[in-house]
């Protein structure tokens, strides 16, 4: 794979002129310096070739097209190390279990945004679909989707991957047998204290705990461990309160989110409540796809690809439990994935199939969403990351 050379990039999308700032912006709240790239991952095809990546100034809400600067196939999901210096992408291969997938770790440049392919290694299971490298960057971590497992990966100083050292194999079916035939390891997350791995399991209807050696990157399964989520659910993926106290999946088949109480010494899950991401009116097909909490862990975000809408829940603070505040349309089709910024100001909602990303403000007092006028033209984004930039 070759570098991309800014400047030199190829675009995907047409340069986009910035909006005028939404309602009720303050340029004197906005964080200052507050410049990053944002990465998006991409399923490929004829109008699409890998990662693309756009300037982003969230102090002046402007955005800028990089274009292409990762050329790969299928980048459905990115992670970021620790040291901001890398970025690792999977290529979603093989979730019928014919072949892997794979991983690919990326220099990132921090001026211009490039990227340059440090080195390729297999994921060890077919349809890799999340990864994560841990808190101290010496492990990544994967979720095969296709085969149904979890692999862990030594990082070495200079970004390229080792291993796998660790590969964990799921097994079993639930109730479903035609989604849930077998097992579907979905996302791998980090506790806070970088010692738990947590894996949703759409095909058994399980969410993992594994105990993790960054050291070594080496997974040893915890005790208990997995808890069990309603039968034919899906759980699909996973977030955390950012004090650590509650713990929230999204479940696809369902469309519903699971809080649960966390006892971080011992890593235990206890389910506290399952909660409906759709109106009561809806009574088409549906598969939630993402969740996140907001870095004040006052609301958390679940998308729905079917009802095309973001679900706003509050999180009651002493409880953990949570209550709908509204459904909003992402304006788009099959809203696969949304991050929210690092000023946790605005929600960029990546619908894969209407093409594009659509930004909303989020107000701080009620979670609430409002679209800004800006849209991002990208062929079938599935995944957003940012990463910090030196000032320009």
């Amino acid at each position: 794979m070759r570098p991309v050379r800014y400047g030199l990039l190829t675009c995907l999308a047409a340069l986009t002129l910035a909006p005028p700032p939404p309602p009720g912006y303050s340029a004197q709240t906005a964080p200052a310096g507050s410049k990053y790239f944002v990465y998006i991952g991409t399923y490929t095809g004829p109008k699409s070739k890998g990662i693309y990546a756009y300037r982003y100034d969230a102090a002046a809400f402007k955005l800028d097209a990089i274009g292409l600067v990762g050329e790969m196939v299928r980048p459905s999901f990115l992670t970021l190390h620790p040291n901001q210096q890398f970025l690792y992408a999977v290529s979603e291969l093989g979730n019928d279990g014919r072949e892997n997938g794979s991983i690919t770790a990326f220099r990132i440049d921090r001026n211009s945004g490039a990227l340059t392919a440090l080195n390729t290694v297999s994921s060890g299971g077919g349809g890799a679909c999340h990864l994560v490298v841990d808190k101290t960057g010496k492990s990544l971590l994967v979720a095969n989707y296709g085969t149904g497992s979890v692999a862990a990966f030594a990082v070495n100083p200079d970004g390229r991957l080792s291993g796998p050292t660790t590969l964990m194999q799921h097994s079993g079916a639930s109730v479903d047998r035609r989604r849930q035939g077998g097992p579907h390891a979905h996302a791998v997350v980090l506790s806070a204290d970088n010692r738990f791995v947590f894996v949703p399991d759409l095909g058994l209807d399980r969410i993992f705990s594994y105990r993790l050696d960054p050291a070594t990157a080496h997974l040893t399964p915890n005790d208990p461990p997995f808890v069990a989520v309603k039968p034919g659910s899906g759980p699909r993926h996973f977030a955390f309160s950012p004090g650590g106290r509650f713990a929230y999946s999204v479940h696809e088949m369902g469309s519903m989110v699971t809080a649960f109480a966390y006892e971080a010494v011992a890593g235990k899950l206890s389910q506290l409540q399952t909660i409906s991401t759709l109106p009561a009116d809806f009574h088409g097909e549906d598969n939630s796809a993402e969740i996140e909490v907001d870095a004040k862990g006052r609301f958390l975000y679940a998308s729905n690809r079917g009802h095309d809408s973001i679900t706003v829940f509050a999180i009651e603070p002493k409880q953990g439990t949570l209550t709908v505040v509204e459904n909003v349309a992402t304006q788009g089709r099959t809203p696969r994935n949304f991050k929210i910024d690092p000023s946790g100001r605005y929600l960029f909602a990546a619908n894969q199939d209407s093409n594009n990303i659509v930004i909303f403000r989020i107000d701080p007092e009620t979670g609430r969403l409002t679209p800004t006028g800006q849209v991002l033209q990208v062929q079938s984004p599935v995944c957003v990351q940012f990463v910090p930039s030196p000032a320009r």
